[in-house]
């Protein structure tokens, strides 16, 4: 039928909009955790939209694991807390060390940091991530898979469209240009 989209393309979308909506909700956890920490809000990421890059590659990765699956709840909890803990690992010493010392989080100056490993992870983080990957992985993913299933095409459509437009942009902005007129890249 004209208009319709298949069960790969909407599985395609749903990828994609959990990926950003985990970025947002990293974003929004983040905001609040400074909040508490600083005493004061200060804005997280180097682009203009509420979404932190490091979140979206955690979100991906729990959605492409789970994605059509049904795990049980603890292995959730691990498999994010694994993850999550190798991947901020592996990406702040990658910056660090690969990029002049670039520090997007140090977990050295930071309150509840019990655990720290070099600034880059901490045992709080990999709590927390794997709380949110369990809570993700069992609730958000199941239910927004329900509901895209049922979507009407169009409206789908054009909101991934727009909502992917905004999200490159961001990025080409916040991480290309930015770096390009402040002496990077």
């Amino acid at each position: 039928m004209k208009g319709e989209l298949t069960e790969k393309q909407r599985t395609v979308i749903g990828i994609f909009l959990l990926t950003v909506l985990g970025a947002f909700i990293g974003w929004v956890y983040e905001m609040i955790f400074y909040r508490i920490d600083l005493g004061y809000f200060i804005k997280r990421g180097h682009g203009f939209g509420p979404w932190l890059p490091i979140y979206a590659f955690g979100a991906l990765g729990l959605t492409l694991i789970v994605y059509k699956k049904k795990l049980h709840p603890a292995v959730l909890f691990f498999l994010s807390m694994i993850g999550s803990g190798i991947i901020e690992y592996a990406t702040g010493w990658l910056l660090f060390n690969l990029m002049g010392g670039v520090r997007l989080w140090d977990y050295n100056v930071e309150i509840w940091n019990w655990g720290n490993i070099d600034g880059f992870v901490c045992a709080r983080s990999v709590l927390i991530f794997g709380v949110f990957g369990m809570v993700y992985g069992a609730l958000v993913i199941p239910r927004f898979t329900a509901w895209i299933k049922k979507a009407k095409a169009r409206p789908l459509m054009i909101f991934s469209a727009v909502l992917a437009v905004v999200v490159f942009a961001d990025v080409i902005y916040g991480y290309i240009i930015k770096s390009i007129m402040n002496g990077g890249l």
